[in-house]
């Protein structure tokens, strides 16, 4: 039987424009972008994982000059994607086993991965692992400790997942990522626990 983990998809597809609208325009993860983007060259590519309707995130990111390409399972928020920024490329899929046989500067999945189980966060650093060349940087946020919690947004079951902060940090080294910056519950971005780290020159 389906659960809350398996709704997600379903939940941001139905209510692409009740999203967008939530998530307004405000950008209070800029310190942490711009700290992403201090890594990635000028004209830069970026992997956007879950990219929602790119709204504020892809657009600053776009704005600073770099290219995006952007995944997210709600095609829904993929066409405000399309609809907003028709120059860069924008993609409907499941992050889950994802490979778009290519390597970028930069992956983000800003508020995004927790909404998977914590053995598919677990699988997916392979997914980083692929798509992040060597020496380009990889940055997500995640719960802040192990478990699964099932909140509720508008009124419908919202479902997020965490490993421990100990297992991320063995899953990065496993997966040939060095830490350059973590912060628990960083209260300047709303309460996110953000990991920054680069891809190893050679694993």
């Amino acid at each position: 039987m389906d659960g809350p983990a398996d709704e997600v998809i379903d939940l941001y597809s139905r209510r692409a424009l009740d999203w967008d609208a939530d998530r307004g325009k405000a950008l209070i993860e800029k310190p942490w972008l711009d700290a992403f983007l201090a890594e990635i060259p000028p004209e830069g590519s970026i992997l956007d994982l879950g990219c929602g309707s790119g709204e504020p995130i892809a657009r600053y990111l776009i704005e600073q000059g770099r290219r995006i390409t952007g995944v997210d399972a709600a095609p829904g928020l993929i066409d405000l994607c399309r609809r907003r920024f028709p120059g860069h490329d924008w993609r409907v899929g499941d992050m889950r086993g994802l490979d778009l046989g290519r390597t970028f500067d930069g992956l983000i999945a800003w508020h995004s991965a927790f909404h998977l189980r914590p053995e598919d966060q677990s699988a997916l650093f392979a997914v980083y692992a692929r798509h992040v060349a060597p020496g380009g940087v990889l940055m997500f946020t995640s719960g802040t400790e192990e478990g699964e919690v099932v909140g509720a947004w508008r009124g419908e079951p919202l479902y997020h997942g965490s490993l421990s902060a100990a297992e991320y940090r063995r899953a990065l080294d496993a997966a040939g990522f060095d830490l350059l910056q973590n912060r628990i519950d960083d209260a300047e971005t709303g309460g996110a626990t953000v990991w920054l780290a680069r891809a190893r020159l050679s694993v």
